[in-house]
């Protein structure tokens, strides 16, 4: 009996001890498996001008694959620190009895006993030193080699040993201290490269006390291969020359003006395969002027409470970002650590070339069809200076901003198809439908980004068509497509470009007035809370925002005030730096089109007798500009109907302005037509509000909700159909 209990504790002491031995194996095991940290990558601007490095891991920066090791990098690494490698198992027992006798002696730790694959194990899993910490390194090391061979743990090293700088990995730091592949680096690169990995804060090349150490380790190296037999007496001495000769590159820090695009490139990064090297479109060169302008310019404008300001410069045949100014300063103390140039904001009057340009090429309008600016528009929408001018050219309506006119083309097009179009153009993702926007599509209604506006906008100087932005060469990128015809998106571009068409909203002279041909829009969000405009050239577009961070509003500074000052400022820099000699070009004319004097009153060619003429491009034949004549009273409409609710439209939607007083915010209520009922009463939410003649117009004042509006005849039962308004 007492035999057979001390039977029973024997087996479970040894199943206990072979469960210890094998989940020790296990664990070892595990921590044998190759880590291959992500590789990170050195980012250039277009000229290979250093911007920063991307993709830090928490090790930091490097780790680029080492497909294939070079021999001689190699020999040089392997002379260095573990020249036994070939021959010992991962541990190498000789080095560990000399380091032991030597540590005994010494009665401290004065020599080391790692091998390559045991300092691969140790980077991989760092760990204080000492006794413990070492015996796994040996058996991690041994695991590692019986796994995976001799071969792949030299590669592992390779990817993973730091040369100092944060840099790791022969390849990334073969790139970052002599610009060139590894297979390229000469003996004395090698030598000055396989001394580093030993200490690499103490032989810092970025240092003159760090670059003096690891030329002398260098030596080292060379002088070993030299006696092993692998350099000849020519190699070595060469070598032994070019190493105190060599001057491996000292990066600046990062730009701090590019941060906000390096930082955006390395989030567009984050999703794709790794690049080990990339080229940005950036030109460092624009980049800091156009920072310095952005800053110059805020600085002027902060007294009237501009706080922050964003700035992106295209080449606007390629759509390839030349600078982008997320902020001021990124450390200001204005949230600068925040890019405004991808922030979605309230983008003013900046949409309406767009609701131009859709109407213009779906036909709903012509270059001569006249457009009515007038208070009783039935749109719910005013003009920010609360004037009218009456009947007005495409031309003119668009150069002087006005609110009427753009809401009267969203009604003529429709809501759903103007919602559509701008999403097309990438201008918002649909999030929301249209009817949360109405009219206000118009004003600024739709947030959106300064990214997407230039973009946007890029495709009216590119002939219509649209082209994603392009951040680096290389970007994996959708293929450009045409979302409007070349004549439509020239006729806008001559449009912004006709400093005559401004008047009298924008004076001559202004910010929006270049020597050279430029097609500019501005917008203004309510309250002044933020400040646009989009300029291009032939040579470049630029976008630029002021607000802002908390919002809040800015002492009158409009689009035109603010942000065109700066855009000007830019364009005039950039134009007066080309150096190239060559003239500054003109807008390429519509195709199929010519220049026609028109008189600006009807839209009819000039007879001679027009208070006011404008030059439009038309058909060349005589009838042209009479057959293109389209008021919009002609298209906003179907046929009168007995008693059919004219304004507003079914399911508008009103957004209440907040600087506007309660009081004076009034709805235009009108028939079509009466049809024999001299009188109506107009009915809010089966409520009666107010008895009118037929042809009547009748002021509702505004009132948040969602609100039934319909016309009854006040003696028998004409009534109209019920509509239905949302006011916010």
């Amino acid at each position: 009996m007492i035999r057979a209990g001390i039977l029973g504790r024997k087996r479970r002491v040894l199943s206990g001890a072979l469960l210890l031995v094998a989940a020790a194996a296990g664990f070892i095991w595990h921590r044998s498996t190759f880590i291959a940290p992500r590789p990170t990558a050195i980012l250039s601007d277009r000229q290979g001008v250093f911007l920063g490095q991307i993709g830090r891991t928490d090790l930091g920066y490097g780790y680029w694959p080492v497909e294939r090791v070079p021999e001689r990098v190699s020999a040089a690494i392997l002379a260095l620190e573990d020249h036994r490698f070939w021959d010992h198992p991962g541990v190498d027992p000789l080095a560990v009895l000399r380091a032991a006798r030597s540590n005994i002696g010494a009665a401290r730790r004065v020599s080391g006993a790692s091998t390559l694959a045991m300092q691969v194990a140790r980077m991989q899993h760092p760990a204080s030193r000492g006794y413990v910490a070492k015996t796994l390194e040996m058996a991690t090391a041994l695991a590692m080699t019986a796994r995976y061979g001799r071969q792949a743990v030299l590669q592992q090293y390779l990817r993973l040993v730091p040369f100092g700088q944060s840099s790791h990995g022969i390849a990334h730091a073969a790139r970052w201290y002599f610009d060139k592949p590894v297979d390229d680096l000469s003996w004395a690169e090698i030598a000055f490269l396989s001394a580093i990995p030993q200490a690499p804060a103490a032989m810092n090349p970025a240092t003159e006390s760090g670059c003096s150490r690891a030329v002398e380790r260098g030596h080292r190296a060379l002088a070993r291969l030299h006696a092993q037999g692998v350099l000849s007496d020519d190699e070595f001495t060469h070598a032994e020359a070019d190493i105190d000769q060599l001057a491996p590159e000292r990066h600046p820090v990062r730009p701090v003006d590019t941060l906000h695009a390096v930082l955006l490139t390395e989030a567009m990064m984050a999703a794709q395969p790794p690049i080990e090297q990339m080229r940005s479109t950036i030109d460092i060169g624009i980049e800091s002027r156009v920072a310095k302008l952005a800053r110059d310019r805020l600085d002027a404008l902060r007294a009237q409470g501009a706080q922050q300001v964003a700035v992106l410069v295209l080449d606007p045949r390629s759509a390839k970002v030349l600078a982008l100014v997320g902020s001021s300063r990124y450390a200001s103390a204005d949230a600068g650590m925040i890019d405004y140039a991808v922030r979605p904001r309230s983008p003013g009057s900046t949409l309406k070339p767009f609701i131009y340009a859709q109407a213009l090429d779906r036909g709903d309008i012509a270059p001569s069809t006249i457009l009515v600016d007038d208070p009783d528009n039935g749109t719910g929408i005013d003009n920010a200076d609360r004037r009218f001018l009456g009947p007005l050219l495409p031309r003119q309506a668009l150069g002087n901003s006005r609110n009427v006119p753009a809401a009267k083309l969203i009604r003529v097009t429709g809501l759903m198809q103007t919602h559509w179009f701008l999403g097309s153009l990438g201008l918002h993702d649909g999030a929301r439908t249209a009817d949360r926007y109405g009219l206000t599509l118009a004003v600024g209604g739709l947030p959106t980004g300064l990214d997407r506006l230039v973009t946007a906008y890029d495709a009216l100087a590119n002939d219509g068509i649209l082209k994603p932005l392009q951040w680096y060469d290389g970007q994996d990128l959708p293929e450009p497509r045409r979302v409007l015809s070349e004549r439509t998106a020239r006729e806008i571009t001559a449009f912004l470009a006709d400093p005559m068409a401004r008047l009298p909203s924008f004076a001559r002279m202004s910010s929006t007035e270049y020597p050279f041909p430029v097609a500019v829009k501005t917008g203004t969000s309510q309250g002044y809370r933020d400040a646009w405009v989009v300029a291009y050239s032939e040579r470049y577009l630029v976008g630029v925002w002021i607000g802002r961070p908390d919002g809040r509003p800015m002492a009158g500074l409009s689009g035109a005030t603010s942000a065109a000052m700066l855009a000007h400022d830019i364009l005039t820099d950039l134009h007066g730096a080309d150096s190239d000699g060559l003239a500054d070009g003109e807008f390429r004319q519509p195709p199929g089109l010519r220049p026609m004097p028109l008189c600006a009153e009807t839209g009819k060619p000039n007879d001679g007798r027009c208070d006011r003429v404008l030059s439009e491009f038309l058909q060349p034949s005589p009838d042209a500009a009479g057959s293109a004549i389209r008021p919009v009273s002609m298209v906003t409409g179907a046929v009168p109907a007995h008693l059919r609710i004219s304004t507003p439209n079914n399911h508008s939607t009103f957004i209440r302005n907040p600087e506007m007083p309660a009081s004076l915010s009034f709805l235009p209520l009108r028939l079509a037509a009466g049809a024999g009922i001299p009188q109506v009463v107009w009915y809010v939410d089966d409520k009666p509000l107010q008895l009118a003649a037929a042809d009547e117009t009748v002021r509702w004042k505004l009132s948040t909700g969602r609100h039934r509006i319909q016309a009854r005849a006040p003696y028998g039962d004409s009534r109209s159909s019920a509509i239905e308004v949302t006011v916010e």
